[in-house]
């Protein structure tokens, strides 16, 4: 939704960015955001009538300058007040409606997580892991494990049947 209303707010120079300060504002519901709404709302009116009341037939004089002037300047700042209110208002709201979670101590087994997306938990217990034995080395003659040999004859095999059907086809 965030990129929505940036892009919204960009593709139309700034006339449009009174609607990413509505939704913050809405979303948040702070004071400070609907008094920057009005106060973003009342600099595009401006601008819109400057631009208006210029006499320029090709260009923009002196109050339509003035009114992309303010368009343009104001897109700037509120797109990075939205960015940076709204990613602070979501987060805070993660931390909030995350369960309360104790903090882990040396010798206990670490907890399950809670599901995630609607996948079921599964109730078997996590083992902790053993100590493994590093591999023995390959001797001299034998370079590839056999595991590789195995997917190197896969392989051949594959290709050779895939010769075949080119062939025949």
């Amino acid at each position: 939704m965030r990129v929505l209303f940036v892009v919204l707010a960009a593709l139309t120079c700034g006339l449009l960015a009174w609607a990413a300060m509505l939704r913050l504002a809405l979303v948040t519901r702070a004071v400070r955001d609907w008094v920057l709404f009005v106060a973003v709302v009342a600099l595009d009116v401006l601008a819109v009538v400057l631009i208006g009341v210029d006499k320029g037939d090709e260009e923009f004089t002196g109050p339509g300058n003035t009114g992309m002037t303010i368009l343009v300047a104001t897109l700037v700042p509120v797109i990075a007040y939205y960015l940076t209110m709204d990613i602070r208002h979501h987060a805070r709201l993660a931390r909030a409606q995350a369960p309360y979670q104790q903090t882990q101590f040396p010798g206990y087994p670490p907890q399950q997580a809670p599901p995630a997306y609607g996948y079921p938990t599964q109730n078997t217990p996590v083992p902790a892991p053993a100590p493994t034995p590093a591999p023995p080395p390959n001797p001299p003659g034998r370079q590839a494990p056999a595991r590789i040999d195995q997917v190197r004859a896969e392989l051949d095999e594959l290709s050779d049947y895939l010769r075949k059907q080119e062939g025949g086809s």
